[in-house]
């Protein structure tokens, strides 16, 4: 089991200008004391989001899908990014307008099964589903009965396996029409094995509350998510296994980030061999400057979301004790680039490395990212 990290990241994520970034690096990777989270409500990135928001709480999809396919929730969609961006990367939760203002929204579309509906159609999503319920939970409502309602309709379509899948994977392409779509949803046959694109992001929202993260089916999906670590999903959509290295933050669809992400907070222990396998690889494909390749390519975007995938990622290293080779605790980290400058100075001179033969095929980024 690797017990450490080759090259301390936090000199890389610190060297940024995105204020928000480096406010949860010091906060939850250094420990330090910080200022209120709702500094970064006033950031821009936040006001400019916030000022494209409808009176309805909602944002509006600027996509051509919402012409083509006019029966799916673009707007639904389009809440659901912007609600990554407000509550992950600035904190923000219900006792902000622009959040009470969404939560109502996305609770509008809501049916009385307790599913949320509406990107695909009339169709179950339990994928999206748990993705949203997350974000609420998140945001503050964990305890809204609105959110339980949801939580306990994910635990009632289950498959008999333990995770999820999404109905409509059953269904042959052909016969997938616009009328299908509007049609009254297809219940899902709980024989068929899960798929771990829908068991990864519903089990995010048992992983986000305090309560439902304690329930055995949790563990059980949990149990099934990592068991397909680095292998091929069951159904087409998302399904080579390169798919597991296409790291996103905000979290998006499952891969190994968010799945390991979901496990330490579900209790799993490093010491499990699956749980192993998956901390290995960050250990053992940390780039030069210490971040990890996301599958994203290049550009100003690209470079965003690698930052903000490096914090995921310690996050998660450090729920499970993994230690960095890092002189970044007695080197002030307020010194901006003189600390950066310090640390790479430093860096030369560490001798220890981790051992990169690690008993198994390692795992690469994709190729040909998309």
């Amino acid at each position: 089991m690797t017990q450490n990290l080759n090259v301390d990241p936090i000199p890389c994520l610190l060297d940024t200008k995105d204020d928000a970034l480096t406010f949860f690096v010091r906060r939850d990777l250094l420990d330090e004391d910080s200022a209120p989270i709702e500094n970064l409500w006033e950031l821009p990135r936040a006001i400019q989001l916030i000022k494209k928001q409808k009176e309805n709480g909602s944002w509006r999809y600027g996509g051509q899908g919402r012409v083509k396919f006019p029966y799916n929730n673009y707007d639904l969609l389009e809440t659901f990014r912007n609600l990554r961006i407000l509550v992950e990367m600035h904190g923000m939760n219900k006792d902000h307008p622009a959040i009470l203002g969404a939560a109502e929204f996305v609770f509008s579309c809501q049916t009385n099964e307790g599913d949320f509906r509406g990107i695909i159609g009339n169709q179950y999503m339990p994928y999206y589903h748990g993705a949203i319920c997350e974000l609420l939970i998140k945001a503050g409502y964990a305890d809204d009965s609105r959110v339980i309602k949801g939580l306990d309709w994910l635990l009632s379509v289950r498959q008999d396996d333990g995770g999820w899948l999404i109905p409509t994977q059953l269904v042959p392409p052909s016969m997938k029409t616009d009328q299908y779509w509007q049609s009254d949803p297809t219940p899902t046959d709980p024989s068929k094995p899960h798929a771990h694109l829908a068991t990864g992001m519903a089990l995010r929202a048992f992983a986000a509350h305090p309560q439902y993260r304690h329930r055995k089916e949790a563990k059980l999906a949990g149990e099934r998510l990592k068991e397909r670590f680095f292998k091929a999903d069951k159904y087409n959509d998302r399904k080579a296994p390169d798919y597991w290295l296409k790291l996103q933050f905000p979290f998006w669809w499952t891969n190994l980030l968010t799945g390991l992400d979901s496990l330490s907070k579900l209790g799993f222990p490093k010491s499990d061999p699956d749980i192993q396998r998956g901390l290995d690889w960050f250990a053992a494909n940390q780039e030069d400057d210490g971040l990890w390749p996301t599958g994203y390519g290049k550009g100003n975007k690209s470079e965003e979301n690698r930052l903000w995938v490096g914090l995921a990622v310690c996050r998660v290293l450090k729920a499970f004790n993994i230690r960095q080779v890092s002189v970044s605790h007695w080197i002030s980290a307020r010194g901006g680039n003189h600390y950066a400058d310090h640390h790479r100075k430093l860096e030369n001179n560490l001798s220890r490395r981790i051992d990169r033969d690690i008993g198994h095929e390692r795992c690469h980024q994709p190729q040909n990212p998309s």
